[in-house]
Formats: C-alpha cells, structure tokens, sequence
C-alpha cells in the first residue's frame, strides 16, 4: 500500500459515516476500519476524525495504513461452496456477490478460499500458498462462475489458456445510457490510477486489455442497456473500467461513476454468466452457464424496454 493513499468524496458517498465509506471503497470490513481510525491511519482534510463523522462531496480521505493479513489461509466449513461443475483436477463455483475470493488486506478470513480448503483440502498444495487453487478472480461484488484447480496440473494448464486467452468468460452487465454502437471492442491499456491509488484507469503505460462487448437490450425511464461482454485479458476491474471509459459505466458500481439515484440498487450489476475451455489435464471441452441471480433479475423486471 503507498505510504498515504487519497480518495476523493463522490457526490453519492456525500452525508455517509467515515467508517462506512472507507469500508466501502477498500472492501475493509468496518471494525478494521474503525480501529485504523482510532489508530489515526485515516484522516479527512489532514485532520484526525471521529469514525461517525459525516462526509462532505469533495473531501480528500488518505490512508497512512491498512489491516494486516498474516499466516496462510485456513479451513472454514462454514462457507457454503455452490459447485456447477467438479472432477478430480478442478471445480467451477458459482460465486455469489459480497463472498471474497481469496484473503488479502481487510479480509484475512470468510473468504471462498477458506471455503474451499475445507471441502478440498488437497488444493493447500496448489498454486500459490496464500491463495491456493485460484487462477482468476472476481470482484467481491460480482456474482458468478469462477474455476478453480484441485491438482497442480491442473492449476498449470489453467493459467496456461488464461495467458493464452483460450478461456471464454462471458459477463451480463447493465450499464447507463445507450449505445452507439451495438457492438464492439474496447481495447485500450489499464493501470493503477494515480490520482487513485485503489482504482484502475484507463492509462498510457498500463497492461493491454481488450473487452468485447454485445448490446441484447435497452430500456428508458432511465435509459440503461443490458449488455453482453467477453474478455480477452483479466485486467483487474477490467469490465468496470472499460465500460466507464467508452461513456457507460456499470450500474450501482460506486467506484467507476455507475451509482446513480436514478437506479439505485445495493451492488454493481455484473455477472459472470458463462464459462467455456478445454479440459487442461483431459481436453475435453468444460462449458458452465449460471443464470442472473435473483436480486438482479428482479432489477430488469422493473425496468421498461425502449421502443424503436
């Protein structure tokens, strides 16, 4: 973490709790963030606050500090695992929004790692120690498919198709506004923000990244679209970032521009709805589906499709 990280008050984090909106904008759970505050790791304006300080539209908040993670992951069979597909060399869960993939600075445990060594507890030996059995990554409030290795093989051949790009992953996503274009490619580089350091941008000197992206539905009163994206590469916040470059940010995403009163819901409408690539120890061809989760679909069926 840089020596003091700064984030910027949005309009829509306007009037909430400091402790609420740093937990927020780091995904740190609220008691770390309290105890950072009372530690005064987190400043408003340069000046120590009160954790139920209220926040002003504009305000700079800058962390000198952040929770410490320590030792590997362990077993907790209190995760419940929801598997779509397994066979002895790996397993592909379906991951619902607000679970943690793996431990790291805020979320030292009750992550789908801990999850998953207590229902496959040969993965401790796969992959790396502190995130065993993970290949790829989805956003803690991203809903959706994910694979993950059982065997070292297995894990190998995995991150194999994934630099090779020989793994399809299809994302539902509805954004704002509507589209020019119904389809396309947003190929452009991603890297860490500088003016914030916990985001990603769109940058000169950031790692290739290309999206593409399919427009299936469009509605009004607000004008939002449903649209379909596959990737090409597995930038961090990929999805999240390109669709707010080109003009059409993910709805309720508060960090990229996507939380919106117009359509306000309580998480980013992204999903990971598809997931297809050959066997890496077998050949055979995997292909998984997992539909909208409730909580989504009940967002489109308030919504009116344009007309025209």
């Amino acid at each position: 973490m840089p020596e003091r990280e700064q984030l910027v008050v949005s309009d829509t984090l306007a009037g909430e709790r400091v402790d609420r909106a740093v937990a927020m904008l780091t995904g740190w759970t609220r008691s770390e963030v309290q105890s950072l505050i009372e530690a005064g790791a987190v400043l408003v304006g340069g000046q120590r606050v009160a954790k139920s300080r209220k926040l002003e539209a504009g305000e700079v908040i800058e962390l000198t500090g952040a929770p410490e993670v320590t030792g590997p992951p362990e077993a907790d069979p209190s995760i419940v695992l929801v598997i779509r597909y397994e066979d002895d060399d790996l397993a592909v869960l379906a991951k619902p929004a607000g679970l943690v993939v793996h431990p790291g600075s805020g979320h030292p445990d009750g992550t789908l790692v801990n999850g998953l060594l207590a229902r496959y507890p040969e993965v401790a030996g796969v992959g790396d120690p502190a995130r065993p059995g993970i290949v790829h990554r989805l956003d803690r409030d991203t809903s959706g498919l994910l694979v993950v290795a059982r065997t070292q093989e297995a894990y190998e051949g995995l991150v194999e198709l994934l630099a090779d790009h020989d793994v399809e992953r299809r994302y539902d996503a509805l954004t704002w506004d509507h589209f020019d274009a119904k389809r396309g490619v947003i190929d452009a580089p991603i890297g860490r923000s500088v003016r914030h350091p916990t985001r990603m941008s769109v940058r000169e000197g950031g790692r290739q990244a290309r999206t593409h992206y399919e427009v299936r539905t469009e509605f009004h009163d607000p004008d939002v679209s449903l649209v379909t994206c596959h990737l090409e590469t597995g930038r961090t916040h990929q999805i999240r970032v390109h669709l707010q470059a080109i003009g059409h940010p993910v709805v309720g995403d508060p960090v990229y521009g996507g939380a919106r009163r117009a359509l306000a819901i309580e998480r980013p409408f992204l999903h990971a709805g598809g997931l297809r690539f050959a066997h890496p120890v077998t050949g055979d061809p995997v292909e998984v589906t997992e539909p909208l989760p409730a909580e989504l679909e009940t967002v489109l069926g308030g919504l009116s499709p344009a007309v025209g």
